[in-house]
Formats: structure tokens, C-alpha cells, sequence
């Protein structure tokens, strides 16, 4: 059973997060997973015409926060405790890359999960990701 869906997802982004919220949206959230789009600009590139290593960060770290969001609510002090990101293809510049999370444990207090990273459009992921989170006890 989902806590949030794709619209309060983004409110929450917006409100929380309001410096990052225009790069990404939601493009799915469902009992499988989330599938989150980042907006590639100009400001995610880096010589030689690909997207940055930390723009493909930030798209798996937020995918798979929201993934867990969407699960248990709007706990915006859950973090990240771990991450290793796999680049295996050169995402294309002018495509935007899209990033399919999903969970493989959502405990009391740890959750974690993959993501793929995709550009648009392509079949064959150019980075993958394990991350874990710790999530904050209820007080």
C-alpha cells in the first residue's frame, strides 16, 4: 500500500526540497517501484558531452528516497547511509535519464534498495545503484 502517490511525492519535493524539485519528476509510483526523471540541462554536464557522475548521484539518491517515502510518509530526516553507483554506458547529453528504484527491504529502521539508470529512449541502463537508508525512529 502506497503512503504517498506521484503528486504528493512532488509537493513534497517542493516544499523540503525546493533547490532540487525542479529537476526531477515522478513519472511513476506503484507496489513495484518508482520510476523518477531527471530534466538533463546544461548544468549536469561535463566535458565530452555526457552527464556528470554527481547528477547521476542525485538522480538514484532521490529516486530511491522517494521510493521509500512513498512507502511510510514524509520523513524527510530518513538518509542515505550508503551508495555505490555502477557507471556502465556514456549517457547521451541532449536525453533526459530516467531512473527505475525499487525496494528490496523496507525495515523499521533500514531500508534498501537498486535503481537503474536509463536515457530515454534506450533499452540498456547506463549506471546502476545500491543505497541503503537509515530511516528515524517515530517519536
Amino acid at each position: 500500500m502506497l503512503a504517498m502517490d506521484a503528486a504528493a511525492l512532488a509537493a513534497f519535493l517542493e516544499r523540503d526540497f525546493p533547490e532540487v524539485a525542479a529537476d526531477f519528476a515522478v513519472e511513476r509510483v506503484d507496489a513495484q517501484g518508482l520510476c523518477l526523471r531527471l530534466r538533463v540541462a546544461a548544468r549536469h554536464l561535463r566535458p565530452g558531452g555526457t552527464v556528470s557522475g554527481p547528477a547521476i548521484f542525485a538522480l538514484v539518491d532521490v529516486a530511491l528516497y522517494l521510493t521509500i517515502l512513498s512507502r511510510i510518509g514524509p520523513v524527510a530526516l530518513a538518509v542515505t547511509t550508503n551508495c555505490a553507483v555502477d557507471f556502465l554506458r556514456k549517457p547521451e547529453a541532449g536525453r533526459d535519464l530516467l531512473a527505475e528504484a525499487r525496494l528490496l527491504k523496507l525495515g523499521r529502521r533500514l531500508a534498501g534498495g537498486d535503481v537503474l539508470v536509463f536515457s530515454e529512449g534506450e533499452s540498456e541502463p547506463v549506471a546502476r545503484a545500491g543505497l541503503t537508508y537509515s530511516i528515524p525512529p517515530e517519536r
